[in-house]
């Protein structure tokens, strides 16, 4: 037999197992199917972002159980958050009576770090004679306190550090539950929150600059369009996106049928974020941890009624509040023995109040 007369059969290219299961599937009935993502996961853990406990950095000096410098940059984020803190700082400022020993603008400067970081660290500058001259704030977001009783360090990076005078330095703190070394603010619970706000003003502006509010899709079905006037609509929407963005296009279709162009909005449902009431709400966790009165901070009242007397909220947020700052740095004159920090009693009058001696 030769090779002509062989028996042939002509093989398919691609050969697959999978072929007859494949075609069973397609030809199988679709079903329904539903699956879920898992639960909600936060993009940052507070626990794990911020509070990391107090270790020792080269055997010196114990880091503080928050990032300092994360502190001073939220310190600004939103504006009810730093005008809690301000305004406390201005009342304390406007009570406080100077001392040769401690300025104003030294208070104020204390008053801030112990707002913000939860510590103040005021320095006792000696004469050669022994005198005490002065009361020198030191910046609390680069002190540190060191392992051994009296010892305090300024550090602005772990290589470039150098130690106070030994038992020169005042700590006032408040106090934290887990440890006794460094003090806490007492907003770190709505550090979230404020955080949230300052995303959702980002978010805003970033929409609103890049023009996606004028977002819509424009179907055209319509056969009396020609190439040029699909080009002419082409470049007069991308002209208006951006800055100048919001102008009037004007489209003339003789011929033309009804449903021919559409408009599809699609911005007003794919960038929905509900931004007024998520500033509304992080602002009330903001305000609530601070415990400062919303009429204080000069927000305006949803409501009819509004938010009650102004003077009222604020004797008692002074009663409530302030009073009990004022006692923390009153602790400077038990160290001391003398009478350096020293208050005037609260009015709205804006008269002269006597001073007192607490």
């Amino acid at each position: 037999m030769t090779t002509a007369d062989k028996p042939r059969m002509r093989v398919p290219a691609t050969l697959s197992e999978s072929e007859p299961a494949a075609e069973a599937a397609a030809s199988a009935p679709a079903r329904a199917e539903a699956f879920t993502f898992g639960e909600p996961v936060p993009v940052t853990d507070l626990a794990d972002f911020l509070y990391t406990g107090c270790w020792m950095l080269t055997s010196r000096w114990y880091e503080p159980p928050v990032d300092l410098p994360a502190l001073a940059k939220v310190y600004r984020a939103t504006a009810h958050h730093g005008s809690s803190l301000q305004v406390k700082r201005n009342i304390l400022s406007r009570s406080f009576i100077p001392h040769r020993l401690l300025s104003r603008q030294a208070f104020r400067a204390l008053v801030t770090d112990y707002l913000v970081f939860g510590n103040a660290y005021i320095e006792r500058v000696y004469g050669r004679l022994g005198r005490l001259l002065a009361l020198r704030p030191a910046r609390a977001k680069y002190v540190r306190r060191g392992v051994e009783e009296g010892q305090f360090w300024w550090v602005t990076s772990w290589q470039v550090a150098s130690e106070f005078e030994r038992d020169s330095v005042i700590h006032l703190m408040e106090p934290d539950i887990n440890q006794e070394i460094y003090g806490v603010p007492d907003y770190l619970g709505a550090l979230q929150s404020i955080l949230l706000n300052e995303n959702a003003t980002l978010f805003r502006r970033k929409y609103y600059l890049n023009g996606s509010h004028a977002g819509f899709v424009m179907y055209v079905s319509d056969t009396a369009q020609n190439q040029e006037d699909i080009d002419a609509m082409r470049t007069a929407l991308k002209e208006s996106k951006g800055v100048g963005n919001f102008r009037n296009l004007f489209l003339h279709s003789p011929g033309g049928k009804k449903d021919g162009v559409q408009i599809i909005p699609i911005s007003e449902v794919a960038a929905k974020d509900e931004f007024a009431g998520i500033k509304q709400e992080t602002r009330d966790d903001t305000l609530a941890s601070h415990r400062v009165p919303p009429q204080l901070m000069g927000v305006m009242p949803n409501n009819v009624g509004g938010f009650g007397d102004v003077e009222k909220a604020a004797k008692v947020f002074v009663t409530n509040e302030l009073e009990p700052l004022q006692a923390v740095f009153e602790e400077i004159n038990d160290i001391l023995g003398e009478q350096v920090i020293r208050f005037r009693e609260y009015s709205l009058d804006g008269g002269a109040a006597t001073a007192t001696a607490q």
